[in-house]
């Protein structure tokens, strides 16, 4: 039972490193597509909001396959490294992909909500607008997008099992390992790991709220 649980515990490191690397990418990547779709170069917006929707509108893991196997499948050089290491790193990029569109309909939302009556009132006061954004604009946006934003970080933890479908050893697919071999408690443990994990992302998640009630918008 020791060793299945060291297993369980070394797997389930590969669903946090998954995590942690798919929100160190795809929060700021999402910042640049909410920017690009609100651009005023009409033929820019429509590529991102374009690629939005197909995102959005379609299987994480499918995009997971594709991304993972569509290079070879297209008779390109494969650019993922060989063995784990490459799963993984395609599994990064297409939860990357997919999250930062997620967070870029968010971020735009909460730019939009800011009332322009601040930007008007920044300009008058002689400020730029990199200044107005992140003096007067990104506070409130921060404080609108938190709540949504941390709806989408916990469907995050759970969606990391997803990485199974390229042979990436997550928890769920070393616990389905032992549940062939007719061991059944090592999949009701995989949801107590992400029951804590996801318990402690939600305590931070409620203090981060909490600190910013200090600003009323």
């Amino acid at each position: 039972m020791t060793v299945i649980l060291e297993r369980l515990t070394g797997a389930f490191a590969l669903n946090c490193e998954l995590f942690f690397l798919t929100l160190l990418f795809s929060l700021p990547l999402g910042l640049v597509v909410a920017f690009g779709s609100m651009s005023r170069c009409a033929p820019l917006r429509g590529v991102v909001k374009t690629f939005v929707w197909v995102i959005r509108g379609t299987p994480l893991m499918l995009q997971i396959i594709v991304i993972y196997l569509g290079p070879g499948l297209l008779g390109m050089t494969n650019p993922w490294p060989s063995g784990s290491s490459g799963r993984l790193v395609a599994a990064v990029v297409a939860f990357a992909i997919n999250y930062a569109c997620y967070f870029s309909e968010i971020y735009r939302g909460g730019i939009e909500d800011v009332p322009k009556g601040q930007t008007e009132a920044g300009q008058v006061l002689g400020m730029t607008r990199s200044q107005i954004f992140f003096k007067v604009t990104l506070l409130q946006v921060v404080k609108r997008i938190l709540p949504p934003m941390g709806n989408e970080v916990i469907t995050l933890v759970k969606d990391t099992s997803l990485a199974n479908v390229i042979a990436n050893k997550e928890i769920i697919m070393m616990a389905k390992e032992y549940s062939a071999k007719g061991l059944i408690w090592p999949l009701f443990s995989t949801a107590i790991f992400f029951l804590v994990f996801v318990g402690a992302l939600t305590l931070l998640l409620d203090w981060a709220e909490k600190k910013m009630d200090y600003f009323r918008c």
